[in-house]
């Protein structure tokens, strides 16, 4: 709407600009090509082009511009990031063990709502909760994979063909084994109305713990690391489901392209680059995603190791995940690589620490095929015109059916056949016609 308007500012910071509309307002002259910029100020683009081997071939549109700077965040936790939590004291307390398979995570949800493990002697406590935002907040994400193969996407490659999960017969049977759960009461109805600032006074409760399971990428989306209750917090690994399948949905693609566009309105469009290619700077870096030098973080002493058993590079001295008013909480472009995300040091980094391990053991041995994961597209102009309308359509109707599916609005086997029709009617199948296009492009440029 905003750049419908015309008034739009120099700059836009860390709205996750996507591919298709970098393509159609570039081709518009809204957003300047980044090109000669690189070339004549990019001290730290190249450099990123050097230690990240795909990032420049990911962030160059079909027509060989650039128009954003990048985030690249090589997050090894975050790259299997679809994970589920549960309240291990409550499992001890009733004598149970962290749920394998979908019908033991149903009978361990039923056991929080029935046997008050909370030990108050109320109902009060809530099996199952997630959230509208957030990172893997969504109950589409975790739980479908007990059912179905697929990408963080939504989409999986069998064949050399692209398909989406949400229009498969094993997407509706996920549907009505979490509708079952949401009849019986053992997802909470807010989980899909309620903001990640919600969910986490849920998990922050301060009488009493009433929280047993929540789908997030990390703890503290819903507790904080230095609230005792965070290290009882442990992960689920992936649940087998009825048909056999297990799987951790992957993103081994760490850039995020997007973070930081120069629109036509600069003045000074170099001025902006500049600025822009600082951003991926260590100190930046630093700056912008923990805080202040000596403040927030520090550099370790000589023998403290980090999570890659070498001389750590970077301490984390404050709590992540509070309210605060000193860095930018990951938005806009920064250089993050593995090696230098593991150079952490280990013992003063317990939320990094954590995941680095629960990721290692529970998820990483379930990983999906990498054959099967959709890389990042770039599209043409036209299909990315195209795209834009048939994408939020889809999406939108999706995530609504979804909702109502679970919640009970109508009945999933009745109701099937006519979700499958409107999928169809909102052209779903040019949709993957245009994406297995670009994917054919992808493949056939991978191998040359």
């Amino acid at each position: 709407m905003t750049l419908a308007s015309g008034e739009y500012p120099d700059v836009l910071l860390g709205m996750n600009v996507s591919p298709v509309q970098q393509s159609i307002y570039g081709k518009d002259g809204v957003f300047i090509p980044l090109n000669p910029y690189i070339e004549k100020y990019g001290v730290e683009m190249k450099k990123m082009f050097g230690q990240v081997s795909y990032v420049k071939d990911f962030i160059t549109l079909p027509d060989g511009n650039i128009y954003s700077v990048p985030q690249v965040n090589d997050c090894y936790h975050c790259s299997m990031g679809q994970k589920m939590w549960i309240y291990k004291p409550w499992l001890d307390k009733l004598g149970m063990k962290i749920p394998t398979t979908t019908d033991e995570f149903y009978q361990v949800l039923k056991a929080f709502k029935e046997k008050d493990p909370n030990g108050n002697g109320k109902a009060d406590e809530i099996p199952l909760v997630g959230a509208i935002n957030g990172p893997s907040s969504t109950l589409d994400l975790f739980l479908t994979s007990a059912f179905i193969e697929k990408d963080f996407n939504h989409f999986y490659v069998t064949n050399g063909k692209l398909q989406v999960a949400f229009n498969q017969p094993q997407w509706k049977e996920a549907l009505k084994y979490l509708n079952k759960m949401f009849a019986e009461g053992l997802i909470a109805p807010q989980t899909f109305t309620q903001d990640r600032n919600q969910l986490k006074q849920m998990g922050l409760n301060p009488e009493i713990p009433i929280v047993g399971a929540v789908a997030s990428q990390n703890q503290t989306v819903f507790v904080d690391v230095d609230n005792p209750r965070f290290k009882d917090y442990v992960s689920v690994p992936p649940l087998k489901g009825p048909g056999g399948v297990r799987s951790t949905a992957y993103n081994p693609y760490a850039a995020s392209s997007g973070q930081f566009v120069i629109t036509n309105k600069a003045k000074n469009p170099a001025a902006a680059y500049r600025l822009a290619d600082f951003l991926l700077s260590e100190e930046a870096t630093l700056r912008s995603t923990i805080g202040r030098p000596d403040q927030e973080w520090v550099r370790p002493k000589q023998g403290q190791l980090g999570l890659n058993g070498k001389q750590a590079t970077w301490q984390q001295i404050a709590t992540f995940g509070k309210l605060q008013n000193v860095h930018w909480a990951q938005l806009g472009p920064s250089l993050r690589t593995n090696e230098w995300r593991l150079s952490v040091y280990a013992d003063g980094n317990p939320l990094e620490t954590t995941l680095y391990n629960e990721t290692k053991n529970n998820y990483e041995p379930y990983i999906i095929d990498a054959a099967k994961i959709v890389p990042p597209l770039f599209f043409t102009t036209e299909q990315a015109e195209e795209l834009a309308t048939l994408d939020k359509s889809i999406k939108d109707y999706r995530t609504e059916f979804f909702a109502k599916a679970v919640t009970g609005a109508f009945d999933v086997e009745k109701e099937w056949n006519n979700y499958l029709g409107t999928l169809d009617k909102m052209n779903i199948k040019r949709y993957l016609e245009i994406y297995q296009s670009a994917y054919d492009q992808f493949k056939a440029k991978s191998k040359k």
